[in-house]
């Protein structure tokens, strides 16, 4: 439980544990608060004015509470990330593809990041157009609603797009990414098949990074550790990463830069997925905008 928990919330023992407490101080002070609140006011037990005292004290002074007893823990930052999820279910700070206006400059070039999970090639993207005068990240496009990827979006305030398998097969989102002027489409651990209609819709203009030197251990089920596993069983003596163009095809699209990393005797799986990520992290957003600046000069 402790452990599904972290990994949900993506935070340290000593965090969950602070947030556990955080949790049941406030609900426990909510209670107390509202009892006295109703001996304040002198109203009746099950009274109106006592189910609207409670009502509001749910409604709004848990939430506040939660806030400031999250800030003597030490734990606000996931407290405030928290709420603001849960207010985006009932229409506020919301994530959609239309939330946060476009920028209208002309020259500004738009990316859409697609990811499925916790986006740690995402923010290393967004860092590096953070302060970039001519390209941003415009859109995070995402297939699983419980992806880390969601909580950067919400912290860099990046609209989102969720995807539905259906219709992202039949039509692509073409239509909404479009509207949001998107010029190139970034897959940064995206587990879905990208469509024909979506490819055809940006050609050229669609482009993917893979855990390993294409074109061997691409293609379907080839991510995280199962292309690890599979490159250190075959004996390879060196492994990387591939940045390539997305065709029909799992990874087989024209290849655009590899980078390489040894493999130690002693080398693990985990560890060797540390090496990969670290060149992902290294030149992933650099290529993205050296092509960008391909794209402006032709």
């Amino acid at each position: 439980m402790i452990e599904r928990l972290k990994k949900r919330w993506e935070v340290s023992t000593k965090d969950l544990i602070l947030i556990l407490i955080t949790f049941s101080v406030t609900g426990s002070l909510t209670a107390w608060l509202t009892g006295m609140l109703a001996i304040w006011l002198e109203l009746e037990v099950y009274g109106f004015g006592w189910w609207f005292t409670k009502i509001m004290m749910l409604l709004v002074g848990y939430w506040v509470i939660l806030l400031i007893a999250g800030f003597f823990f030490g734990v606000f930052s996931f407290f405030w990330k928290f709420e603001k999820k849960v207010l985006s279910r009932f229409g506020f700070f919301k994530n959609s593809a239309t939330a946060i206006p476009l920028l209208t400059e002309d020259n500004s070039y738009s990316i859409a990041i697609f990811a499925s999970g916790a986006g740690s090639n995402a923010q290393k993207i967004i860092d590096h157009f953070r302060d970039h005068a001519g390209i941003r990240v415009a859109l995070i496009v995402c297939n699983n609603t419980k992806a880390g990827v969601l909580s950067i979006a919400a912290n860099e305030g990046i609209p989102v797009l969720l995807l539905d398998k259906e219709h992202f097969n039949h039509t692509g989102y073409v239509n909404e990414l479009k509207q949001q002027k998107i010029d190139l489409i970034v897959l940064a651990g995206f587990l879905w098949k990208v469509p024909p209609i979506l490819i055809e819709a940006f050609p050229k203009k669609i482009i993917n990074i893979h855990p390993a030197l294409l074109p061997s251990y691409g293609g379907k089920g080839m991510y995280g550790s199962a292309v690890h596993k599979a490159v250190m069983d075959a004996g390879e003596k060196e492994s990387g990463i591939t940045i390539h163009y997305v065709d029909e095809q799992y990874d087989q699209g024209n290849i655009i830069y590899q980078a390489t990393c040894h493999i130690d005797e002693n080398e693990t799986p985990e560890s060797l997925a540390v090496k990969i990520h670290a060149l992902e992290h290294e030149f992933f957003p650099a290529k993205i905008e050296e092509l960008i600046n391909q794209m402006k000069k032709a």
